[in-house]
Parts: C-alpha cells; sequence; structure tokens
C-alpha cells in the first residue's frame, strides 16, 4: 500500500465510513504508523474536527462523551422498579400463602359437609313447649345444643281434639329440614319429639303442627320455633 494506491482506491474515505475489509483496515493503520505525515498531508484531522462540530451541532453525544440514559436506564428509576418488584414479590407470597390456608380450610369444611358427622350425645335436654295457637312466630321458644345432647322435646297438645299430628320441621329462612308422620299424643297429652342435636345445623327451626283427620286430612293446630346451636 503506498500514496498512489491510497488516493486510486480512496482508502481514506472507505476508512471512515467503515466500508474497508478487515485486511485493508489493518494495512492503511499500519501504513498511517509507518508514515505520520500521511495524516497531515490528508489534513485528516481537519476532516475530524468538522465531523466533532456537526456532531454537536445535531445535539448528538460526542464519542469520548458517555451516551445519555434514557429515563428508565438512570439509577433512582432503576432502583424504584427493583423495590417495587421486590414489594410486589412480598405481597404474591403472603396472598399465595393465605390463599392456601383458605383452600385448606374449605377442603376441611368439605369433608366435614360431606361427612355430616353425628356425636354422641353426652347429656339429654328434657323441654315442655306450649306451641302458638294463632301463628307462626319467628322467636325461638328455647335453644338446645352447644354440645352434642338429645333434646327431648314434649309439646303440649292436650287442647286439641285431634290424637294423631303430623309435624313439619323447617329450618327459617333455608328450607325443609324433616316431616314426622302420625305422630301420636302421650297420656299427658304432649307430642313427644326427640333428636341428636348435632343431626341438625345451627340456626332457628319451626315446627309446624296439624291435626290428622281418619280420612288423613290435616288442619293446622299449633307452631313452635326452637334455636339449635353448635
Amino acid at each position: 500500500m503506498d500514496r498512489d494506491f491510497i488516493a486510486r482506491n480512496q482508502i481514506v474515505e472507505r476508512y471512515l465510513a467503515g466500508k474497508l475489509p478487515l485486511k485493508g483496515t489493518q494495512d492503511f493503520e499500519r501504513y498511517c504508523r509507518e508514515h505520520p505525515e500521511l495524516l497531515d498531508e490528508l489534513r485528516l484531522a481537519d476532516q475530524v474536527h468538522a465531523g466533532l462540530r456537526l456532531l454537536d451541532a445535531g445535539g448528538l453525544a460526542l464519542p469520548w462523551e458517555e451516551k445519555p440514559r434514557r429515563f428508565w436506564e438512570k439509577l433512582p428509576v432503576l432502583l424504584g422498579i427493583a423495590a417495587l418488584a421486590v414489594t410486589c414479590a412480598i405481597a404474591a407470597a403472603a396472598m399465595g400463602s393465605r390463599l392456601a390456608t383458605q383452600d385448606a380450610r374449605l377442603k376441611s369444611l368439605q369433608d366435614t359437609v360431606a361427612t355430616q358427622p353425628l356425636d354422641p350425645a353426652v347429656s339429654t335436654r328434657n323441654l315442655t313447649l306450649v306451641p302458638s295457637r294463632t301463628a307462626p312466630s319467628r322467636t325461638n321458644a328455647a335453644t338446645v345444643g352447644g354440645e352434642a345432647q338429645m333434646a327431648d322435646l314434649r309439646v303440649d297438645m292436650s287442647w286439641s281434639r285431634y290424637t294423631a299430628f303430623r309435624v313439619t320441621i323447617d329450618r327459617l329462612d333455608q328450607g325443609r329440614a324433616l316431616v314426622l308422620h302420625n305422630l301420636l299424643r302421650d297420656s299427658n297429652g304432649h307430642l313427644r319429639i326427640a333428636f341428636n342435636t348435632t343431626a341438625l345445623g345451627p340456626g332457628s327451626y319451626q315446627f309446624a303442627i296439624e291435626g290428622l283427620t281418619l280420612q288423613g286430612d290435616s288442619m293446622p293446630q299449633a307452631w313452635v320455633t326452637i334455636g339449635v346451636r353448635r
């Protein structure tokens, strides 16, 4: 490579434009090191200064200056994003733990509902109830439960002219729980109804008592409401 070859093949222009192949670039740089006077002849410094002035006029960073960072590349923003990510991770972990606990509790409740365990009665509660003869009431005449106990209800029907009865038991605001047919009064005129309190869920239960004729027809007679607690 010599001066004539450099001028004839526009080596300088191609070098500045980055269009020289690797071998040509290495040969040209080696020639310039061996012949530094060529740089003065080519007035390369003037061209470089002119290029730098153009960069500055265009608002572009000079080669030795650090390239301006976008706002999301700045340290405060990066620290804020990192802190937010850590906070979200902690919140997600807490939420995951809470959901896992709720899932376990829900599974336990589902198992309880599915098996409907009936606890053995540890005591007996004897209650004599005087029902309403006029209309149903939402007020509990008595409350049973609190522990597994046998509730022995004695509903006073001594005043009724019927001897056989049908008792319909509804859980208030939910639905029908039980229907007992052809119940007879005892010698004291009481209807005897006994049940394990764990057989019924907590709530208020309304007993509707109907008298039965010999033909099987029914006539409303009385109502009484009791509460069950667990």
